[in-house]
């Protein structure tokens, strides 16, 4: 947070865990908004859920730095507020500081963060787009240029710090308003407002280098891949990592399925492909699915259990009145069956600590169970599952699937997890390898509940079943704590009675 005056710009604040970026989802505040001390100001997306920021201080909105949809770095500044603003209309040369210190430090990390302006097209102080107003100066889209000032870059300096010779990094009309090279995410351009040396017929200006930003142009490099041969998707020019990732790819497949020499296909945008960027939640949900499929040894055992008993029982329970207003589902029972099951094998419920050269028994439940929502797969958490009756579990799993499905789970609620549950049934799946949760020794995939055939007392009979399908690690789990799990658990499916004895 940077303070100018009566102006404090709030940057983007780690929000948890050493995150270091997160995507702007929508501002819940305009410019020109009355602001209180923790107000809602802003949804962002992190790697690991959404978040609500709350503003740190009053006053009224002056300008918003970021649009919806950028993805920024921590420490960037993304909104402005006047911290003042019964005391008068601004002091031109404040704006104008305002200006040049959101622009420097954007610079770090977004280089050109934009402030929005109201939709008549007027500036925040009243003045209409490309007029001169009451102090002089002539409103532009980002902020105030002088009137009459030209819209050169500075000269670029050598490496022994001498300016280079007019003309060297910039196009031959000397009256265009370049732009600054952004963040692949930012939108806007940055306008130059220090007048620099105009290219004379002796010094011919040199073609403009591909506009991209240095960690692009790292990327770039590592990739092997060529900058001037790289059409920038955004309309202000500007190469961004997924044009260089999109290029990087039909490489790729071009070295895969033609020979070296031979014409070769490249990515075409008018090609009817959908590309979807790989961030927030699903970033972190596939780096965290890698890291556990080749670090902890997986190994997943099924068993198809007879659930015609469970069933019945979940409508009786329905009669009953304590259960009237409750959602019995057959993940509730498969819930209750988990929390069960781990008092007699606690090893499904623990961890492996390779740096302490431990396993961690949990002495607690915290259930995870995994939702599909818009923004790709989460795992919240109910706490202390094991402390909770068929009613309580039930209430918590309403209420973390409305969470879920809403973007609303916060960082919190998706962390501590010990063991979890994947319901893929809900989806006509029979079963399937569920992949563990980081940190977890147990996941359990519950399948479709269908009528099948099945041998009851020598007869053949018609029945309601379910296949369970258990993954553990290998490392804490052996394979006969982890069979003796996964047999407790479907016996208690397959009889709810057992839970007595348990």
């Amino acid at each position: 947070m940077t303070t100018t005056g009566r102006l404090q710009t709030f940057s983007m604040p780690d929000v948890g865990e050493g995150l270091t970026e997160a995507e702007v989802l929508q501002w819940r505040v305009a410019v020109g908004d009355p602001l209180a001390v923790n107000q809602v100001i802003v949804e962002i997306e992190t790697a690991k859920a959404a978040v609500e920021l709350p503003s740190p201080f009053a006053g009224r909105v002056q300008a918003l730095l970021v649009e919806p949809g950028v993805m920024v770095r921590v420490g960037t500044p993304i909104i402005t507020v006047d911290t003042d603003p019964g005391a008068g209309e601004l002091p031109a040369d404040n704006r104008a500081a305002q200006s040049r210190s959101v622009g420097s430090s954007a610079s770090n990390d977004v280089a050109a963060a934009r402030t929005w302006q109201p939709p008549d097209g007027s500036d925040a102080t009243g003045a209409k787009i490309g007029e001169v107003g009451a102090d002089g100066r002539i409103a532009t889209l980002v902020g105030y240029v002088a009137a009459g000032a030209g819209g050169a870059r500075r000269p670029r300096r050598s490496a022994t710090g001498a300016p280079a010779p007019a003309g060297a990094d910039r196009p031959a009309t000397a009256s265009a308003v370049p732009t600054v090279p952004t963040e692949q995410t930012a939108t806007a351009p940055i306008v130059a407002t220090v007048p620099g040396p105009v290219p004379t017929p002796e010094q011919p200006a040199v073609p403009r280098a591909p506009l991209a930003t240095p960690p692009v142009r790292k990327l770039a490099k590592e990739l092997g891949i060529d900058l001037a041969a790289v059409a920038a998707s955004r309309p202000d020019g500007v190469i961004s990592r997924a044009d260089i990732e999109s290029a990087s790819a039909a490489e790729a497949l071009a070295h895969r399925i033609a020979p070296p020499g031979a014409q070769q296909p490249h990515d075409d945008p008018a090609s009817r492909e959908l590309r979807i960027p790989i961030k927030g939640v699903r970033k972190a949900t596939a780096a965290a699915m890698v890291a556990s499929a080749f670090t902890a040894p997986h190994v997943t055992e099924f068993l198809t259990v007879d659930v015609t008993p469970m069933m019945q029982l979940r409508e009786r329970l329905r009669r009953r009145p304590e259960f009237a207003d409750v959602k019995l589902t057959p993940l509730v029972f498969a819930a209750r069956a988990v929390c069960l099951a781990a008092r007699r094998t606690p090893e499904l419920n623990a961890t492996w600590d390779g740096e302490s050269a431990e396993v961690i028994v949990k002495q607690y439940v915290h259930l995870g169970i995994a939702a599909a929502t818009p923004r790709g797969l989460v795992v919240p958490v109910i706490r202390d599952a094991d402390a909770l009756d068929l009613a309580g579990l039930a209430a918590a799993l309403v209420a973390l699937s409305a969470t879920a499905r809403a973007g609303k789970t916060s960082l919190s609620e998706m962390t501590g997890g010990t063991f979890s549950i994947t319901n893929v049934g809900v989806f006509g799946v029979d079963t399937g390898t569920p992949i563990l949760n980081p940190g977890q020794a147990g996941i359990l995939a519950l399948g479709s509940i269908k009528d099948a055939p099945w041998v009851v007392d020598g007869q053949l009979a018609v029945r309601k079943v379910c296949q369970l399908a258990l993954s553990f690690d290998h490392r804490v789990v052996d394979g006969q704590l982890g069979s003796q799990f996964l047999s407790d658990v479907g016996a208690l499916l397959a009889d709810p009675g057992l839970a007595l004895a348990f």
